[in-house]
């Protein structure tokens, strides 16, 4: 059925839902899973949602990028580890998440994505689309929504 599941994650409460459910699924069909995340490259403008703060050394940024990484990306490993599912793990920066995801998937040949979806509705939504959206439109692999 399944030999590599990528598992995206952006350190939210769904996406950790999401990894308990999508290494449950790698243990039962036997397959591994390559843990992902994926954050915005370093600018020297510091934001705070959508709105510029300060400014920041980029080499700084680059760390704390760093750090965000492997904080979100040890959930998955340690999960794995607990179900003896053999575990890889990769980050990127990138200024577009879901193009991110889906060339993941393909440089790693993971032949499923399972990720959390937000589940937002609505005109906001409609206009700008979630990743998980554009994840579902670009990618060639299967993907599979946990909500």
């Amino acid at each position: 059925m399944y030999t590599n599941i990528l598992l995206p994650t952006d350190g939210s409460p769904l996406s950790r839902k999401a990894i308990a459910n999508g290494i449950r699924l790698a243990r039962t069909v036997g397959a591994r899973v390559t843990g992902f995340y994926s954050a915005p490259p370093p600018t020297p403008i510091e934001f705070k949602g959508f709105l510029p703060v300060g400014y920041v050394n980029p080499e700084k940024h680059r760390q704390t990028i760093k750090r965000a990484a492997e904080q979100h990306l040890s959930v998955i490993q340690r999960a794995a580890a607990a179900a003896g599912v053999p575990c890889k793990t990769a980050f990127v920066t990138n200024d577009y998440a879901a193009e991110a995801i889906v060339a993941a998937a393909k440089r790693y040949r993971c032949d499923l994505i399972f990720m959390s979806s937000h589940g937002r509705r609505g005109f906001r939504d409609s206009m700008l689309g979630t990743h998980t959206q554009k994840v579902l439109t670009l990618s060639p692999v299967p993907v599979l929504v946990d909500r």
